[in-house]
């Protein structure tokens, strides 16, 4: 079986073929470069509509087959720019009819993934997906790849471009950006906006862009804008490696290109014992190869499309695709015995004080961050987490008792809990014969309300966690006890708090996203006893609706 893919997401139009053992026959693209300012999606479409058939014969030349030993055409179905998406299309349904050969419509995102995994022998991995359109956190869990965690506004591809752009550096900004940033080693204090395992990278792009016009040098600005961006990302796949317990990283998308992000999550993923893949650089970018190798993979399961069913999808959810294909790997990180736990933000080691039983959470030093992010945070968070700690009790919230803090270490020596992770009895719950409509679940919606009722607790007092998973909340008998506020913060605004719960909706979905339904429904059943609840709740509606949640356009 032969298969032709198609890409034309964006300003890249890749064409690839490959077989149905996975080798790749044939990669051929070609990129738009705009004179000025960035992509627009006509001129994209145009490009397309005028290399897609100069590629095909080239791809053919190059795979040494004739058209009529095509068995297959898959095409980028999205997310992307609409007018570009549909010229690919059109082009796949017209080489579909002529050949009368099958059509696959496949999600992009996913075709990262999978070509990732083909080309580097990955099994079951997270994977930091960064483009000029795409910043997510992915992992396979229950039939789908799950995201864990994204961009609540723009991509880094395009807070790089954006950025470049606006001094004059022109386009593509990324490798302009990470040259200028190889000449300088000062750096000049950004916003760092983690929420959980989103990142936000506007506010970052604005102040860098300030800093310039404030006169700064510009390889500084740009160093400082590189560390402190590719620090975020690497930070939030940390969390999500931490709370899935996955043993491989996957690096994918063009901006996987930058040597040093490859650097931060190399060093990253040694710490936690975990195997680090990068794709080889032509399929890190859009490229053709990695569409076909999707409509392979989706074929041989019986998934394809009727030319009056291949409409494509703007805001194609990456979640929203099975893949019956894909299955989880027994591989697991595996700590050495002096650790407890090992999170993004911590070390957890045991320990005794005054004859207590306790637990030390350490913050050590992160050798993929520079110094002055590196202490800055864990010095700022330590102190944080103390006070938010004991702020949340005088709010009838349950945490643990704090023995002792050591600043010169950023370690917090405090009370052990006894009892499991809300995530270790979730994960009970997600047997594959059990259906969960919630109705069989009184456990899971009880302990779901409970928590609802607790978040509502610390909103009332004003106080924002900032890193609610089920990993952070652990089952004393009745009693619910909730950790890990390095994140957290004082506010009292309702799109703080609306971003409090979509972080936990969104924790719930990744990992357990058959019951998340249920779960979440529960959690602002106790919810509503916070003060503004009608507004809390509109406003986590409201940032799902906007653009990086939506996926209901078709065309």
């Amino acid at each position: 079986m032969i298969c032709i893919g198609i890409e034309g997401t964006a300003e890249k139009t890749g064409v690839g073929i490959v077989d149905s053992e996975g080798r790749i026959l044939a990669s051929r693209g070609k990129s738009l470069i705009p004179e000025s300012g960035g992509i627009h999606p006509r001129e994209a479409a145009e490009h397309h509509a005028k290399s897609i058939v100069p590629l095909i014969k080239e791809a053919l030349s190059e795979a040494d087959l004739k058209l009529s030993q095509l068995n297959l055409v898959a095409f980028s179905r999205g997310p992307g720019l609409g007018p570009a998406l549909r010229t690919t299309a059109t082009a796949a349904r017209a080489l579909s009819l002529s050949l009368q050969i099958p059509l696959v419509g496949v999600n992009h995102c996913i075709g990262h993934v999978e070509i990732g995994k083909l080309t580097t022998g990955a099994e079951d991995p997270v994977t930091l997906y960064v483009s000029g359109g795409n910043t997510q956190i992915i992992a396979f869990d229950s039939g789908r790849y799950r995201v864990f965690g994204e961009t609540l506004d723009i991509a880094i591809g395009n807070c790089l471009d954006q950025f470049a752009r606006s001094v004059d550096l022109g386009h593509p900004g990324g490798p302009k950006v990470e040259d200028l940033a190889q000449k300088s080693k000062r750096y000049l204090k950004l916003p760092y906006t983690v929420k959980g395992m989103d990142l936000s990278f506007s506010g970052l792009l604005t102040a860098a862009i300030r800093k310039y016009e404030a006169g700064k040098p510009l390889e500084d600005v740009c160093y400082s804008l590189q560390e402190t961006a590719f620090s975020m990302l690497v930070e939030v796949t940390e969390r999500a490696l931490a709370h899935a317990k996955k043993q491989e990283v996957l690096l994918c998308g063009g901006v996987a290109a930058n040597s040093r992000l490859r650097e931060m999550l190399s060093s990253m993923t040694s710490a936690h014992y975990a195997d680090f893949y990068i794709p080889p650089i032509e399929y890190c970018g859009d490229n053709g190869a990695m569409i076909a190798w999707m409509g392979q993979l989706m074929y041989q399961q019986g998934m394809q499309d009727t030319v009056e069913n291949s409409t494509v999808i703007q805001k194609y959810r990456t979640d929203q695709v099975d893949v019956p294909w894909m299955k989880s790997s027994n591989k697991h990180l595996k700590l050495p015995p002096e650790l407890l736990e090992k999170g993004a933000e911590a070390n957890i080691y045991p320990g005794r004080w005054m004859e207590e039983e306790v637990v030390i959470k350490k913050r050590i030093p992160k050798s993929y961050r520079i110094d002055e992010i590196d202490h800055y945070l864990r010095k700022k968070r330590t102190k944080k987490e103390a006070k938010l700690l004991s702020e949340a009790k005088r709010c009838g919230v349950s945490t643990p008792l704090i023995y002792d803090i050591e600043k010169k270490e950023h370690s917090i020596v405090m009370e052990k809990i006894q009892g499991p992770q809300v995530k270790e009895v979730f994960d009970g719950f997600r047997l594959s014969d059990i259906k969960f409509d919630g109705s069989e679940l009184p456990t899971i919606k009880k302990i779901s309300e409970k928590i609802g009722v607790n978040i509502a607790r610390l909103h009332n007092c004003g106080i924002i966690h900032g890193d609610l998973t089920t990993s952070n909340m652990i089952l004393q008998g009745d009693e619910l006890v909730f950790i890990d506020f390095g994140l957290g913060k004082m506010s009292e605004l309702v799109e703080d708090k609306g971003v409090d719960l979509l972080v936990f909706k969104k924790a719930i979905s990744g990992i357990h996203y058959k019951i998340a339904e249920s779960c979440f429904d529960s959690v602002l059943e106790g919810y509503r006893i916070a003060r503004d609840y009608d507004q809390i709740v509109g406003k986590v509606r409201e940032i799902e609706g906007r653009g990086r949640y939506t996926s209901d356009d078709s065309f």
